[in-house]
């Protein structure tokens, strides 16, 4: 019988066969592409003819398409809906797929004919596009150690390996922290708190095979539970329990993972001759230098840090007058801050989630897109995964642009998080390929035949995911190394921060945000009290991100610590970290760092990228329309169609003229600016 990953998919828009494929289709299904694809390789590295772009550039971006094709469909699902099998496949492919990647970038003879190209790429008539191309192609094998010799290249191989197996351990030992754990409520214990954090901890107790209501690591569980309840002992056990994630002992506890990947991490980067393994992986980003990059999270440190002490000394008082004579704690922090913004701007979070539907938010999102790019979604009906994803044609007038699929709810075999991701990826190089666009999310699940219902924070997650969807729906490049969201980590978060802007505009909250019961609009006085609280709490939340993002830039701008606990605590002291604030992410359960590289000294670049969402959204406040035509198209051709095609100052310069300062950052967190 045929592996239907290696099959051809004939299905409607070239989806995978989910329906048909089963985890012991993918070790052979990934050896057998794997096989295929370093025969190309090989036949491009040596061949006899002298190398021209065609015979070495565009043949390694067509090598290895079956590869890519079977391990995009492997990791949509190890990611989102995993099992014993594909946990215990993910650690075997691991080393595996990193030693082939060495294999690759390490080709003597393969560089030789890339950088012999480099070298006379003036002489070669290639397009702009394609002298990127071929400059990041160069600039990825030297970064990846092409030109080490002898010793130095077996033990960077060695590292890369290494480090490919200790992130899927770091990322499965999370996961299983996550899934493992809840505490049980008794009716007692749910009483007082909103029927939409009773109903989400209700399906979460059935989900857990529990006998009664829970409360689980999810986020979107954990959050309106330390929010509503007033039980401060069971906030206090469910808080500190979120935090122990990845450090509780055992087999799952990754604080040793994470000093060795430190380790490896700045022995990598010395290997290839940099100070530091910031400096290494700052290199290729818009900041460049870690110097950089401290200058922007202090200059945000400080105000922020400022709104944090004088919010915490009104939250204690507010716990005093409750007769609990202690100090604030991190995990009375969100309770206290819940009473205080009904009280200041008379927002109850149990009276707005009614009105911030799954359904009809990503609706508005639709409609946004639509506004602003000319798309359409239409519904599709196709096997999936999972039951709870479902599918979209996304079209332009007659084309077809995209399959978006959206897989909204939290469940124990998803990791924590949201993310975007492709199925497929945009390219031109060898056909016409439109790409399949994939956002998960882990929203709380309602009841059988119970509206979805978000907070605010889920609603700017929902859109802020597909604004990284519509950057590789957009995109309009020749080769899928560029295309879409492959471009400085910096700069990725643009257009999903951008994105957020418009689920505050009021005509969008105004159609989109209806009752889940009733179907009445928003009140109009809800609204504007919705809209003028945006940036509170902004103290807290900016808090425990830079905490977080500074604590990452430590442990890389320096040799790697001994001991990773040790210097997150010297970097907090050193911050005069608040009492009742702790990191968003501390150093077990860091994810994005330490579950491979990708936000690894990167941390920051949320908040490099909201310097520029700031400034972006403003082009279209100048126009006086949140979807002006002109602005849209320029957004959509110099940044959301242009991929990776140029340096990420050189897209942002196009669309706005200039590059940004942090004023507009500050003043849209409601912080004082210089004047």
């Amino acid at each position: 019988m045929t592996n239907p990953l290696l099959a051809d998919w004939n299905s409607q828009f070239a989806l995978p066969p989910f329906a048909a494929i089963k985890d012991d289709d993918f070790k052979p299904a990934m050896e057998a592409a794997m096989a295929e694809a370093r025969a190309n390789v090989m036949a491009i590295a040596n061949a006899s003819e002298a190398p021209t772009f065609a015979n070495t550039i565009e043949a390694l971006e067509l090598a290895d398409e079956a590869l890519g094709r079977v391990l995009s469909v492997f990791y949509t699902l190890a990611g989102s809906d995993s099992n014993p099998v594909r946990e215990s496949l993910q650690r075997s492919f691991s080393p595996v797929l990193a030693a082939y990647g060495s294999e690759i970038t390490m080709n003597e003879a393969l560089f030789q004919r890339i950088d012999t190209l480099w070298q006379t790429r003036d002489t070669l008539g290639l397009t702009e596009e394609q002298i990127r191309v071929l400059t990041l192609s160069r600039r990825s094998f030297v970064r990846s150690g092409a030109q080490l010799k002898g010793d130095a290249r077996d033990r960077l191989s060695a590292v890369k390996e290494r480090l490919a197996v200790l992130g899927t351990q770091f990322t499965q030992n999370l996961l299983a922290d996550e899934r493992n754990w809840f505490m049980d409520l008794t009716e007692a214990d749910v009483g007082g708190l909103p029927e939409f954090v009773v109903a989400s901890a209700r399906a979460a107790g059935e989900e857990k095979g529990a006998k009664g209501p829970v409360v689980t690591l999810s986020r979107s569980l954990i959050v309106p539970f330390l929010q509503f309840s007033a039980r401060r002992d069971l906030r206090e056990k469910a808080y500190e329990a979120w935090c122990a994630r990845g450090e509780n002992g055992g087999e799952t506890d990754n604080r040793a993972v994470a000093a060795e990947i430190l380790a490896l991490r700045d022995e990598r980067a010395r290997l290839l001759g940099y100070a530091s393994f910031a400096d290494y992986k700052l290199e290729t980003e818009m900041a460049k230098t870690p110097a950089a990059v401290r200058a922007l999270l202090m200059a945000v440190w400080a105000p922020a840090k400022a709104q944090a002490d004088a919010d915490a000394l009104v939250l204690e008082a507010m716990m005093h007058r409750d007769g609990v004579n202690a100090t604030l704690e991190p995990w009375d922090w969100r309770y206290y801050s819940e009473q205080r913004r009904r009280a200041e701007h008379d927002l109850d979070e149990a009276a707005l989630k009614p009105y911030l539907q799954l359904d009809r938010m990503i609706e508005a999102a639709f409609d946004c897109a639509g506004r602003l790019f000319g798309l359409t979604f239409k519904p599709l009906d196709v096997a999936l995964y999972h039951a709870d994803a479902r599918a979209w044609e996304v079209m332009r007038g007659d084309r077809h642009m995209a399959v978006f699929i959206g897989d909204y709810f939290a469940r124990g075999s998803k990791r924590s998080g949201a993310w975007c991701s492709t199925i497929r990826s945009q390219k031109t190089l060898g056909g016409d390929t439109r790409p399949i666009v994939h956002n998960v999310c882990n929203f709380a699940k309602p009841g059988k035949g119970v509206p979805a219902l978000l907070s605010y924070d889920d609603a700017r997650t929902l859109f802020h995911e597909f604004g990284h969807a519509l950057h590789q729906m957009l995109s309009e490049v020749t080769y899928e190394s560029i295309s879409g969201t492959s471009v400085a980590r910096d700069f990725v978060e643009l257009p999903s921060q951008l994105f957020e802007h418009w689920l505050e505009v009021p005509e969008v909250l105004a159609k989109y945000a209806t009752h889940a019961t009733t179907g009445a609009p928003m009140p109009q006085d809800m609204l504007d009290r919705l809209l003028a609280a945006q940036t509170y709490d902004m103290g807290f939340s900016t808090v425990e991100y830079v905490a977080s993002a500074l604590v990452d830039l430590a442990f890389h701008e320096a040799a790697a610590p001994a001991d990773p606990m040790v210097r997150q605590e010297e970097v907090l002291a050193a911050l005069g970290m608040p009492h009742a604030i702790r990191m968003r992410h501390a150093t077990p359960h860091f994810a994005h760092v330490f579950s491979g590289d990708g936000y690894s000294s990167g941390y920051y670049s949320y908040m490099w990228s909201e310097v520029m969402d700031a400034d972006a959204f403003a082009a279209f406040e100048e126009k006086g329309d949140p979807f002006d035509p002109e602005t849209a198209k320029r957004l959509e051709t110099f940044i959301l169609s242009a991929g990776g095609s140029q340096d990420a100052e050189a897209l942002y310069t196009g669309f706005r003229g200039r590059l940004p300062g942090v004023g507009a950052l500050l003043k849209g967190r409601g912080f004082p600016t210089a004047a």
